[in-house]
């Protein structure tokens, strides 16, 4: 086959897997969900198209297996994502060297897909993508033994696919226990069919997952909250780009901050992936290594509470409420006071860590609201957050919030029987009340802007972006800075405790705080928030 060949082959099996993406996002019960398997192999699979599609007319295969293994990798999304990544570079891998694609080319290139797939893991699960992967290879194989033309290897291959697919509960109890097959193995098969029919001409013969293992004609899946009982709330996957890192050093530094750790490519392009509690540690020793790019965190324990309660509500057809909100936070305790406050979806995200834009307008997609409302806390999101509503389907608009304090103001004075643009007035008014100040440590020397020299490892008090005030006391910079934007006429002053400030320390702060400042109200909280020991705000 040539390039021009195998286009579009490659295009049909981006289009099969994104038309069942929500079948298999339904299926999404594993104990630590990191995004929807679907979405993200999709959004995988669409990176490939991309690369694949941009090649020039003359392309050689060789320049199609790296259009495939690059942009898998630059575009994998959660653990499934990354996985498959890795499976397309040992199928590329395996292709290599191949005179003609015949039915020997495609055992040789599952056998190094299953290679590069398991080293990959360190941890492989049986019942998973993985050992689709492995039964299919072995399918492969023994078509190649028994001299099988190229069509009907590749259709032996994609039987295979579906029914291991079907033996996954036998192997994985939490899939059994929920009726349900593996999500990741699933999304594999529907891929390889999808591929398969394209080379074959043959209509894709892609079995309904309802009729797997069960007569009726919908999965039954029971209430659970899968998120509960894991150890570790945030999936946290990143491009890393490093001429010499020492993989096998990094991986060891992964385990030790999570689990499902996934450092893959090559030097000098790699894709990592980690469910972690302290993204912001994971991110500070990569970048000490290198340099990072395309930040994504996703709170999982929020996506699994909404995706239960999305099942629990299947079915069920409620109208959208005329309003929904929309913050970007870091902080699991950040995230919960939102919640209580009526946002409907935190995004991960602060300074360091900035959202893209699909990851904005993923989140008001998810939002059942007819129109929603924006909070970026942060100066270097809100461009992205203006793209979203300047493009989203439904009605989106931004109050321009540069602090996660502004969008509690924000939401205390949210009114649903209001429309959008009379909240935004309303929200506007509301944050140009609160001042805010954030406490954290300098990374290297720089000069303040009232020529104060500042070292690696001082304490500085920022009031609204700029540097107010240097000491190497958190206290005392604390208690600066509570003067500095309190000023004489505030009342409240709301305070969020980060996860590296202890609460003995913070409680101690609090008191002089009180003595200091009597009339003021103190609103305290953990926030633990990464990278700011204190982010404050008094209006």
């Amino acid at each position: 086959m040539a390039v021009s060949e195998y286009l579009p082959c490659i295009a049909a099996a981006a289009t099969a897997l994104s038309e069942r993406k929500e079948e298999i996002n339904r299926l999404n019960v594993f104990p630590v969900p990191d995004g929807d398997t679907g979405t993200n192999m999709s959004l995988t699979i669409e990176t490939v198209v991309k690369e694949a599609a941009a090649l020039p007319p003359t392309a050689t295969l060789v320049e199609l297996r790296h259009a495939v293994t690059h942009g898998s990798l630059m575009g994998a999304r959660g653990n499934s994502g990354v996985i498959t990544s890795q499976i397309l570079r040992g199928l590329c891998e395996g292709m290599e060297g191949s005179e003609s694609f015949d039915a020997a080319a495609i055992a040789i290139a599952f056998d190094r897909a299953v290679e590069v797939a398991f080293h990959a893991v360190r941890k492989p699960v049986e019942g998973t993508i993985l050992t689709v992967l492995r039964d299919c290879a072995e399918g492969a194989r023994r078509a190649a033994e028994e001299g099988s033309s190229r069509d009907d290897a590749l259709k032996r291959v994609s039987e295979v696919a579906f029914a291991s697919v079907k033996r996954t509960p036998e192997l994985l109890p939490v899939l059994k226990e929920n009726n349900v097959v593996d999500a990741g193995g699933f999304g594999l098969a529907i891929l390889i069919e999808g591929f398969v029919s394209a080379v074959t001409g043959d209509a894709a013969a892609i079995p309904v997952i309802a009729t797997f293992g069960q007569p009726a004609a919908k999965v039954a899946i029971e209430q659970i909250n899968d998120w509960e009982g894991s150890a570790y709330r945030y999936c946290t996957e990143f491009l890393f780009n490093s001429a010499d890192v020492d993989e096998e050093a990094a991986l060891d530094f992964l385990g030790t901050m999570g689990d499902c750790e996934l450092l893959v490519g090559s030097h000098p392009d790699f894709k990592v992936h980690v469910h972690t509690n302290d993204p912001g540690t994971v991110l500070s020793y990569m970048t000490e290594r290198g340099q990072v790019a395309e930040v994504h965190i996703h709170n999982m324990q929020l996506q699994s509470e909404a995706r239960t309660e999305g099942l629990k509500q299947e079915g069920v057809t409620q109208p959208a409420k005329p309003l929904g909100f929309i913050a970007v936070a870091a902080g699991a305790g950040t995230a919960k006071i939102l919640g209580s406050l009526g946002a409907d979806y935190v995004v991960n995200g602060g300074q360091t860590m900035n959202p893209s834009t699909r990851d904005l307008l993923d989140a008001v997609n998810s939002v059942d609201a007819q129109s929603v409302i924006i909070f970026p806390n942060n100066k270097n999101i809100i461009l992205a957050a203006n793209a979203v509503a300047s493009i989203s389907e439904k009605p989106v608009a931004v109050v321009p919030t540069r602090s996660v304090p502004q969008s509690f103001a924000a939401l205390f004075v949210a009114n649903p029987e209001a429309s959008l643009e009379q909240n935004v007035e309303a929200m506007t008014e509301a944050i140009s009340e609160v001042h805010t100040g954030e406490v954290t440590f300098a990374i290297k020397d720089a000069t303040a802007p009232d020529g104060t020299r500042i070292k690696d490892g001082d304490v500085l008090g920022i009031s609204d972006d700029s540097i107010e005030f240097v000491g190497s006391d958190i206290n005392q910079v604390a208690l600066d800075l509570v003067g500095h934007i309190a000023g004489d006429d505030a009342d409240v002053l709301t305070i969020l405790a980060g996860q590296d400030l202890g609460q003995d320390s913070f409680e101690s702060l609090l008191e002089r705080i009180e003595q200091q400042f009597p009339d003021l109200e103190i609103d305290a909280h953990r926030g633990e928030q990464p990278l700011y020991p204190l982010v404050m705000a008094a209006e």
